[in-house]
């Protein structure tokens, strides 16, 4: 069975949250495992790329291969024994690969709203936290390979070997761990993870030009912008005189028309990276507004 994360939101607000579905499709060469939605371990034998929006922060581990996370102009490559903060509400793009013959490995912890709320309201002094220079685009933070975190990721790997549900207080006490491991190492990440703010309002047309490409929707893009649907779409209309459906197709499209004839890419790679969900629907779109088929170029 395969375990998988998918985005829904709380009804009357945008509230990120995850549901685990599972499929009986999953192929021999992508094993995902799911613990209670706390843990979670991904191994990719192939070459794979994700897209997702990350709710809330979550830890990754690497154990073997690489992966690069690409976030609007920037790009990262993680590699074996380091690992990784991916912080809360952003959009990224994941290309998991293994090196060589040795399959990609990663183990997972997520850090929900509700325990880090609970966490930081039983400190001793929360006014006495330390600010964080974390600041400006960077949404991943890269932590070398450090004894402290490689024990803590140990210790979890035991965890997909048994059979029957977690109880809470473990998982309790692997999460309080965790966050002194990382308070141990960083002494600014708690302004990080103590933040429990929504999404400000921020420059929409800066914000859409890095962003255009994750198939996401409307309220989503709104939501990470710092705006209601409404909002988003009449700021939307200001700056780039389009409704922002019209205009998204276009810009994936001629993206797309880039990709495939001046970096010569091919059309079954070209429409998952510039924000379509099938090739079907990618070929009809192409066609409408070039006026031929992708496959001809």
């Amino acid at each position: 069975m395969l375990a998988i994360f998918r985005i829904t939101q709380a009804k009357n607000a945008l509230i990120p949250a995850f549901i685990i579905f599972t499929s009986n499709n999953m192929t021999k060469d992508q094993q995902n495992y799911n613990i209670q939605e706390i843990f979670f371990s991904c191994t990719e034998t192939k070459a794979a790329v994700r897209e997702h929006f990350i709710p809330v922060h979550g830890l990754s581990h690497i154990y073997s291969g690489e992966i690069t996370v690409i976030e609007g102009d920037n790009r990262y490559t993680f590699r074996e024994g380091e690992t990784i903060l991916f912080r809360r509400n952003h959009l990224a793009k994941f290309m998991k690969q293994p090196v060589g013959t040795v399959p990609f490995k990663s183990v997972s912890i997520f850090f929900t709203q509700e325990f880090l709320q609970n966490y930081y309201t039983k400190l001793p002094d929360p006014s006495a936290l330390v600010k964080s220079h974390y600041k400006g685009p960077l949404k991943t933070i890269r932590f070398g390979k450090n004894p402290l975190l490689e024990s803590l990721f140990s210790s979890v790997l035991p965890y997909y070997e048994f059979s029957g549900p977690l109880p809470q207080t473990l998982i309790d006490i692997k999460l309080a761990e965790s966050m002194t491991i990382l308070r141990t190492i960083d002494k600014e990440i708690d302004q990080i993870l103590s933040d429990f703010a929504e999404p400000g309002k921020i420059d929409l047309a800066d914000f859409m030009q890095k962003n255009y490409s994750f198939n996401v929707s409307m309220e989503r893009f709104g939501y990470l912008t710092g705006r209601s649907l409404a909002s988003f779409k009449r700021d939307f209309q200001k700056a780039f005189n389009s409704p922002p459906q019209k205009w998204l197709l276009e810009k994936r499209l001629t993206q797309a028309h880039y990709l495939i004839t001046e970096k010569k890419q091919k059309t079954s790679e070209v429409y998952l990276e510039v924000g379509f969900e099938n090739l079907s629907h990618f070929s009809v779109s192409f066609k409408k507004m070039f006026g031929y088929n992708p496959s001809s170029l």
